[in-house]
């Protein structure tokens, strides 16, 4: 059985949602006991990971990715479109718009300080969809 689930999210620029809690509600909802959830953003400036949603953290990601795709940076995307968010695609390609996490017994298999988070990458606060589409039994 397949059953897909979409979420809204109203996010601002830097924002790292926890949407672990979003996605459970999903799996449970489905009513199916075990199987595989598929999380997925579309769009080209989002991204999702797992991660510990603690503050230290979250910061951390945030530096890292000041170093690995600054925002003052010149991109030759800003060139062509002049919208300033070459960084947002450049670190939504590297991380990802989606992520598979096992169910069993209804409920998500993350580890205890795992959670799910959605990154708003894009330079401008956006109204978000994430799809989830949950395979199983």
């Amino acid at each position: 059985m397949i059953i897909t689930k979409e979420l809204r999210l109203e996010t601002r620029v830097d924002d790292i949602v926890d949407i672990t809690d979003l996605v459970g509600e999903a799996v449970e909802g489905s009513g199916m006991r075990s199987g595989l959830a598929v999380v997925f953003v579309p769009g080209a400036t989002g991204a999702v990971t797992t991660i510990e949603h603690e503050p230290g953290l979250l910061s951390d990601l945030h530096e890292a990715l000041e170093r690995i795709a600054p925002k003052d940076r010149e991109y030759a995307h800003n060139r062509r479109w002049e919208d300033g968010n070459g960084h947002s695609h450049i670190r939504a390609a590297l991380l990802g718009p989606s992520l598979t996490v096992p169910f069993a017994e209804g409920r998500l298999m993350l580890g205890v300080w795992q959670q799910i988070v959605f990154l708003e990458l894009d330079n401008r606060s956006r109204h978000r969809r994430i799809i989830v589409q949950m395979a199983g039994e």
